[in-house]
């Protein structure tokens, strides 16, 4: 049995100004580490015993502030959907590129020209969170990670299922998970 807590990274220039900030190796913002503050201020930091993370600075400064005497393990598995030709771009940005409207209309499904499919990551990022619950002893673990990633996995295993997109957590926010026979259970939305 596991309970499991998964928590986005604090926020970047890049989520300021809403960019696709997938590969991108960002630190966090002023208002990044301010948000930290907050969060450790007004919320009591849910235990653990372990933190795994994206190797991306953002989840690693991020984790380093919110479980700063914990190990921390970096998962390269768990790193965010590299976009593409979308990277570090907004939709401004990316305003009559008749890929990026081909990919808006799809919903989201198609393949990022030059980046990954969205498919293969969401399957990338359940398979790397089923390995570490499996091979994990300690109880209680946290993740520190990407919003995309968080969403595949909750899109992924827990019921009743729901699209992709209705898992979005702002930034420093998530979920907190029990695990028990390789079942997952949602036990409450961390704001």
């Amino acid at each position: 049995m596991h309970d499991i807590f998964l928590i986005r990274h604090s926020i970047t220039e890049g989520n300021l100004q809403k960019r696709y900030i997938g590969m991108t190796d960002e630190p966090l913002c002023e208002e990044g580490i301010l948000l930290l503050k907050q969060i450790r201020q007004r919320r009591k930091q849910k235990e653990a015993d372990h933190v795994y993370t994206s190797p991306l600075k953002r989840c690693i400064e991020t984790a380093k502030w919110l479980y700063p005497d914990l190990p921390l393990t970096v998962e390269e598995e768990l790193r965010e959907c590299h976009f593409g030709r979308f990277e570090n771009k907004n939709y401004r940005d990316l305003d009559g590129d008749e890929a990026y409207q081909s990919w808006i209309d799809s919903n989201g499904t198609l393949p990022f020209p030059g980046g990954e499919d969205p498919k293969a990551f969401k399957e990338r990022s359940v398979r790397a969170f089923l390995r570490i619950i499996e091979e994990e002893k300690k109880e209680k673990i946290a993740f520190v990670i990407h919003g995309g990633t968080i969403m595949s996995i909750m899109e992924a295993l827990i019921q009743p299922s729901k699209s992709f997109y209705k898992w979005y957590v702002k930034n420093g926010c998530g979920y907190h998970l029990k695990e028990e026979d390789g079942t997952f259970y949602l036990c409450e939305k961390i704001e």
